[in-house]
């Protein structure tokens, strides 16, 4: 079948790491099997708090027939629609100052959809030149980036700093002086909080990455899929950052709304206007029910006060209990390190000197029911680098019932211990 596709066909059309993680996670929920702990995607956790806001909304709407007829009835324009993105802009300006309106505004049929648009957009191959790169200050990286390209390649990372920063636990920075900008980069590109490491750049360092994206005069595309200020799961000090060089996208799914397939992008008005095309000739239009639902949040500044009072507090408490239960999974002696947990829905597991690949780690936990998400699929961009870390690490979320999380953390250390043969009573 595969001489039959295109480049483009073979490109999407065949396996990825985003592909097996939707395709493990899809078949577990499919067979039904209660065994099943599911450790591994970015789902968010159903906080009845904030379901319950939800619901009142949708009520709200079915009970109005015009709101009905408009939300399920009518398309929407290819950038979104007019009073939503106007709402997204003011919110933006009262709670941060940002110098923006809706026309730096474009919806799109959620974040992956807008990294999709996004980088293929700006970077791969061009008519008159060389095919141009978007370069990863910080390795790793979310996986959903690695193989969206259309064209050719178009990552290269930056092998990060590791700092032990207490008893099993790391940090990872970025390595400045290894960061090479040059004519064949077309954006630097970074999630903040990090998925999968929950590695949160700091406002100085992000001050630092835009500086340099400007006197290169390409964009800093920042992911906000997790951080700020929705849904907020950052749980140190940084604050949001815009600049008109930057890009930023946010996204309803971690809030609870993961159903509604709803991106934001914020950029100059000529982004939000080639990405406007892209969606009309890609989608058509936009899914209406995400920017309905949360219209009135976003005018009532609703957003902000959830995502501060009830998401954050729910998601550092959950990551604090999760940690607990990994490291008492772990017989002590073994060298594991957990990255520090800034934020995001993830433990970042690094295991220096495991006996075998994260890979195949991967694969027994998958035979014992237990889905998490190998680390080597997040290094995309460093190919060409020797480095024993990169099969040394595991993504682990901590989004689901407590129960299956812990029952799902114990099989993964019996496994750990198995393997560094070392026997916990």
């Amino acid at each position: 079948m595969t001489e039959r596709l295109s480049t483009f066909g073979k490109r999407l059309a065949l396996d990825s790491g985003i592909g097996e993680l939707m395709r493990d996670l899809g078949d577990a929920l499919a067979a039904g099997n209660s065994e099943t702990c599911m450790l591994g995607g970015g789902q968010p956790s159903h906080i009845p708090a904030v379901d319950a806001i939800w619901q009142q909304r949708l009520t709200e709407i079915a009970s109005d027939p015009a709101k009905v007829s408009r939300v399920l009835g009518d398309y929407d324009p290819p950038a979104g629609d007019a009073a939503f993105r106007d709402a997204v802009a003011k919110f933006f300006y009262r709670q941060f100052g940002w110098p923006i309106t809706k026309d730096n505004v474009c919806v799109t049929a959620g974040g992956q959809t807008a990294f999709f648009l996004l980088l293929n957009a700006i970077a791969g191959r061009f008519d008159d030149r060389e095919a141009r790169k978007v370069l990863l200050p910080l390795s790793p990286e979310y996986i959903g980036y690695a193989d969206q390209s259309v064209s050719t390649e178009f990552f290269r990372a930056t092998k990060p700093l590791i700092h032990e920063t207490g008893p099993h636990e790391f940090k990872y920075e970025i390595d400045f002086d290894a960061l090479q900008v040059d004519d064949s980069i077309a954006a630097m590109c970074l999630s903040r909080p990090t998925n999968p490491s929950s590695n949160v750049v700091s406002d100085e360092e992000l001050a630092k990455l835009c500086g340099i994206a400007k006197e290169n005069q390409i964009p800093l595309i920042i992911d906000n899929a997790y951080g700020l200020p929705f849904p907020g799961a950052i749980f140190g000090d940084a604050v949001p950052h815009y600049d008109p060089s930057m890009i930023l996208t946010f996204s309803l799914s971690k809030l609870g709304l993961p159903g509604t397939r709803t991106g934001i992008v914020i950029a100059e008005p000529e982004v939000v206007q080639y990405l406007s095309c892209m969606n009309a000739i890609s989608s058509l239009a936009n899914n209406n029910l995400g920017q309905a639902i949360t219209l009135p949040l976003f005018e009532n500044d609703q957003i902000a006060t959830i995502s501060r009072d009830v998401i954050r507090p729910y998601y550092r408490e959950r990551s604090q209990q999760a940690r607990q239960w990994l490291v008492d999974s772990i017989d002590p002696s073994i060298p594991f390190r957990i990255h520090r947990c800034e934020g995001a829905f993830f433990l970042w597991l690094w295991l220096p000197g495991l006996p075998i690949s994260s890979a195949e780690l991967y694969e027994r936990l998958k035979r014992r029911n237990v889905l998490v998400i190998s680390g080597h699929h997040f290094f995309f961009g460093l190919e060409d680098t020797e480095w024993s870390h990169r099969d040394e690490c595991l993504r682990i979320s901590y989004t689901t019932d407590p129960d299956v999380l812990q029952r799902g953390l114990k099989i993964l250390g019996e496994e750990i211990n198995s393997l560094y043969q070392v026997t916990v009573p």
